[in-house]
C-alpha cells in the first residue's frame, strides 16, 4: 500500500509538470536545487552590480543563483559590471551597490523573463526596455551611508523589490510561458566530464584587464572560487565566499556604439566557449536565437550538454581577447 501512494505521488508530480512549463517539481529552474513550492512560478530578476573597486565589498552576490560577468565598456580597462539572477530575491537582505545597465543585459535578462533591476543607463538601452516582453525597475532604491561617493551608495532589498513590483504592477509570476521547465539540462547526480581537460585555474585577467578576474577550483567544495584585485571574492555581510559549481564562457563579438565605450555584445547568434566543472573543462558551441530565447549550450557532437546542479558563472568574453584565455 505504502509504494502504491509512492508510485500514485510520483505519477501526480510527473503529470503536473507535462502540463505546466511553469512548473517545476520542487526544484529551480536556474540551478536545479530544491526550492519552496511557493516561489516554483516565481520569476526571476537580474540585479545590476558595480564591479569597480570602490564598490567593494559587494552585498548580497554570493546569495546569487547565476552571475554574468561582462566587460561594461570599451573604456577604463574594460570595466566589468555584474548582473545577478536571483530566484528566491523577496528574501534578501541588502544587495549591491546597483549601477546602470546596458543593451546586452536586458537581452540575456530576457531570456529568463526576468524583471531587471538598475539605475538607468545609456540611451541605447531605451529601445530594448520598450519591447513588450521586457520588465524592469530603475532607481529609486535605499541609499546606505557607507563613506564611498554616492554613486556606490544604493542598494536593495527583497522587501523593496516586492513593493516595487506591486507600485510598478509588474507580475511576479511568469509574464510568458518560459521555453521549458528549466533553463539548463542538469544531470541528476554530480558528474565528471569525460574526456576534458585540467581547468583547475581559469584566468581572464588578460580580458578583464581592470578587476583581474579569475576562478580557482575548489577541491574541497567542488566549486570554483571567485577572486578580483588580487583578492577572494566575499560577501560584505557574512564573508561568504562567491563560489560557483559550474563555469560556462561564451566567445561574443560585439559592436562598439560610440567614442565613449559603450557597446553590444552580439549575445543572438552562435559561437564557441567553454563548460567546466569539477576541474575540467571541454569546448561547447552557444546558440541564441532571439532576445528571449534560451542560450543553448552544445557539445562537440552537437548535443545539448548538462550542467551539474548548482550555482553558474558565466562569462561574457570579447572575441577580440578571447585568445588571452588561460586554464590550466
Amino acid at each position: 500500500m505504502k509504494l502504491r501512494r509512492v508510485l500514485a505521488a510520483v505519477t501526480s508530480i510527473l503529470s503536473v509538470c507535462m502540463l505546466s512549463t511553469t512548473v517545476y517539481a520542487g526544484a529551480s529552474e536556474l540551478t536545479g536545487l530544491e526550492i519552496s513550492d511557493s516561489i516554483a512560478s516565481q520569476r526571476p530578476v537580474a540585479i545590476m552590480v558595480d564591479n569597480e573597486k570602490k564598490a567593494l565589498k559587494h552585498y548580497g552576490t554570493a546569495e546569487a543563483d547565476i552571475v554574468y560577468e561582462i566587460m561594461n565598456s570599451t573604456a577604463n580597462g574594460r570595466i566589468t559590471r555584474l548582473m545577478c539572477i536571483y530566484k528566491d530575491w523577496a528574501n534578501l537582505g541588502q544587495t549591491g551597490s546597483i549601477r546602470s545597465t546596458r543593451t546586452t543585459n536586458v537581452m540575456l535578462a530576457d531570456e529568463y523573463n526576468a524583471v531587471l533591476i538598475h539605475d538607468g543607463g545609456p540611451f541605447y538601452i531605451n529601445t530594448y526596455l520598450a519591447q513588450p516582453y521586457a520588465a524592469h525597475i530603475s532607481g529609486g532604491f535605499s541609499r546606505i551611508k557607507n563613506g564611498k561617493p554616492r554613486e556606490f551608495t544604493e542598494y536593495c532589498f527583497g522587501s523593496e523589490l516586492v513593493n516595487r513590483f506591486a507600485k510598478a504592477g509588474i507580475p511576479t509570476t511568469y509574464a510568458q510561458a518560459p521555453e521549458r521547465a528549466s533553463h539548463f539540462l542538469f544531470n541528476g547526480a554530480d558528474t565528471d566530464l569525460t574526456g576534458g581537460t585540467v581547468a583547475n585555474n581559469i584566468d581572464m585577467g588578460n580580458i578583464f584587464v581592470h578587476n583581474k578576474s579569475r576562478l580557482a577550483y575548489n577541491a574541497g567544495t567542488r566549486t570554483y572560487d571567485y577572486y578580483e584585485y588580487g583578492q577572494i571574492h566575499q560577501d560584505a555581510e557574512d564573508s561568504q565566499v562567491l563560489t560557483f559549481k559550474n563555469v560556462i564562457l561564451q566567445n561574443v563579438s560585439f559592436n562598439q556604439l560610440d567614442p565613449n565605450g559603450y557597446l553590444t555584445y552580439n549575445v543572438i547568434g552562435s559561437g564557441s566557449g567553454y563548460y567546466i566543472t569539477n576541474g575540467q573543462a571541454i569546448p561547447i558551441t552557444w546558440s541564441k536565437g532571439s532576445e528571449t530565447g534560451i542560450t543553448h549550450y552544445y557539445n562537440a557532437s552537437g548535443a545539448e550538454i548538462n550542467i551539474n546542479r548548482g550555482k553558474t558563472y558565466i562569462g561574457i568574453l570579447p572575441s577580440d581577447t578571447w585568445g588571452s584565455l588561460i586554464i590550466n
